[in-house]
């Protein structure tokens, strides 16, 4: 798996590129301490992942996300970040990061990483118990406005209870084939990327 770290605390960054390495199966391609960085890191090596803080000077990793997540939609951005502060959740979420992650979790760091790197999301658990609060809209939201039927808005709801296709197959007795052509419809409906992306519309706009 190959790697970039981006902290503005370079004895962090160092740190992390040390443990990270010891792995075995983690190649740290390059390491950075501001957003600019991150931006011209991701361009030249196109990592698995992206692990970065989100507080920096000059541009912050969210801001470092937006642009890289522009340019590579598929880019796999992990935050690694000292505060659960909730407006950076609901932004990291918004913009499309496969996973936000406390520094005090430390143990939690390399999984964290193989995690996103073979395709899933995650959240520390500190963060995850904020998610439904923090998406939560005041208005309901008016989803036949995108042509989003009743059955598409079950298989919503279960997609962001973290539901596996199987698991939604079985739950609104379709096939798995029939249930990837509903998300990507509904993906394509919604003008949303991925899974992930529809879970946070979903308590976004609950």
């Amino acid at each position: 798996m190959r790697v970039i770290v981006v902290d503005d605390d370079k004895l962090v960054a160092i740190s992390l590129k040390t443990i990270l390495e010891a792995d075995g199966g983690i190649a740290v391609v390059g390491t950075g301490y501001n957003g600019a960085e991150a931006i011209a890191l991701y361009q030249e090596e196109k990592p698995d992942v992206l692990l970065m803080d989100i507080r920096m000077e000059g541009m912050s990793g969210l801001e470092a996300a937006e642009h890289i997540l522009a340019e590579f939609p598929e880019a796999r951005i992990l935050f690694l970040t000292t505060f659960s502060d909730d407006e950076y959740i609901v932004k990291a979420l918004s913009i499309g990061a496969k996973g936000y992650i406390l520094k005090q979790d430390f143990e939690g760091i390399v999984p964290a990483l193989k995690a996103v790197c073979g395709g899933q999301s995650v959240f520390g658990g500190e963060v995850v118990g904020k998610i439904p609060v923090l998406m939560q809209s005041k208005e309901e939201f008016d989803y036949s406005r995108y042509d989003v039927n009743e059955k598409e808005q079950a298989l919503i709801e279960l997609v962001a209870e973290g539901l596996s296709n199987k698991e939604i197959a079985e739950e609104l007795f379709l096939s798995e084939g029939t249930v990837r052509n509903y998300i990507s419809a509904i993906l394509e409906k919604l003008a949303l990327r991925d899974r992930t992306q529809l879970a946070v519309f979903y308590y976004k706009n609950k």
